[in-house]
């Protein structure tokens, strides 16, 4: 008889903790259930490119340390409306019905589906189609519905407040402006706790459009009081009241086309402008995905993966895992499809911020 089998993938960005979920998979169906672990490579990509391996505990074994995925990723595969390149002419096809009869054909019991808001989407969308989907919340921006924390957040909020201790030391001894520009795209959970942490004395984050002038009689009462220089703690996503969020570029063949990026260099400017103080930014880009994962982000990635293991032997498909008040739960993948979990402006996080002194960019 041929085992029993379950298929995984990591889609979206990368992020830390991905191997770790990779691992914990692989070992606990191998160990607890008996079962065999086929890994996807690149995301969705695989799955449409039929670029499986079968995960061995050898293959598994050293890697709960290391940034990234083994399996590689893609955040732009999307079975449902897969690019082609016909010469110069780019077409788009619908191939979720091969994708599903790969599935079948390999008698996978369920698809692991490691990833964000965009890859839950798609893998919802298989669900639609007979898929047994069992979804784990992986992104750096914690933006994930239905979950208190997502796989990856810790490590990038450690990366971020060490980049913003750091550079306090060169604002004070040249009396600057130093802007840390941070990932989140709409969420701003990862700039608003690594300033907390880090002591910003301004933060920033999409969910609270920020007044230039605020920012700027900020950065002069501290002058005036003694203290000449300032943190800015600057979520990607952020925009001044009645303004739009800084583009970087758009890259038409992904599902989420909009790169935000470069609002830290418009908001220097105009300090540098109306205050006379030397402004300069530090755009953490994706240094913030990278390295060792954090103690939390691999104790976290490993609950994940043996609930999810847990889940399948129970039968529960087309759940999400996700931590809630400290417990391991199983939620719809329904609800998390197409949602982002945005910072509330009734936040305690936020009040904490304004109590200690901090800026949120607004009078």
């Amino acid at each position: 008889m041929r085992k029993r089998r379950v298929g995984i993938l990591t889609g979206g960005g990368d992020c830390a903790g991905l191997n770790a979920v990779i691992r914990g998979i692989t070992k606990s169906a191998i160990y607890e259930h008996g079962m065999e672990v086929v890994g996807f490579h690149d995301g969705f990509l695989g799955l449409i490119e039929r670029r499986f391996t079968i995960l061995t505990f050898d293959m598994v074994s050293g890697i709960l340390t290391q940034g990234g995925t083994i399996l590689g990723s893609d955040n732009k595969a999307n079975p449902f409306e897969h690019v082609v390149y016909e010469g110069e002419e780019k077409r788009k096809f619908d191939i979720s019905n091969q994708c599903v009869q790969l599935y079948n054909d390999m008698g996978l019991e369920a698809l692991i589906c490691a990833g964000g808001d965009g890859t839950m989407t798609i893998a919802g969308r298989l669900m639609e189609k007979g898929v047994r989907i069992v979804g784990l919340p992986k992104t750096i921006d914690k933006d994930l519905a239905e979950t208190d924390i997502t796989f990856g957040f810790d490590t990038a909020r450690c990366i971020a407040t060490e980049a913003i201790d750091r550079v306090h030391t060169t604002a004070q001894s040249h009396h600057r402006v130093m802007l840390i520009e941070v990932m989140g795209r709409n969420a701003g959970w990862l700039a608003l706790e690594a300033g907390i942490a880090g002591g910003a004395d301004i933060i920033l984050i999409p969910e609270i459009p920020y007044d230039m002038e605020e920012i700027i009689n900020t950065a002069r009462r501290r002058g005036q009081f003694g203290r000449r220089f300032s943190i800015v703690a600057v979520a990607e996503g952020a925009r001044p009241i009645g303004g739009a969020q800084a583009v970087q570029k758009v890259v038409e063949d992904s599902p989420d086309p909009i790169r935000l990026g470069g609002i830290s260099h418009v908001i220097a400017a105009q300090v540098e402008e109306h205050t006379g103080i030397e402004c300069r930014v530090a755009v953490l880009g994706h240094v913030q995905r990278g390295g060792t994962p954090t103690p939390l982000d691999r104790v976290l990635a490993t609950q994940f993966a043996v609930k999810a293991m847990e889940l399948v032997e129970a039968g529960q498909f087309n759940h999400m895992v996700a931590l809630r008040g400290g417990e391991m739960v199983a939620v719809p993948v329904e609800k998390v499809m197409g949602r982002q979990q945005l910072v509330p402006h009734d936040s305690p996080l936020i009040k904490t911020a304004l109590s200690v002194g901090t800026s949120m960019g607004i009078a």
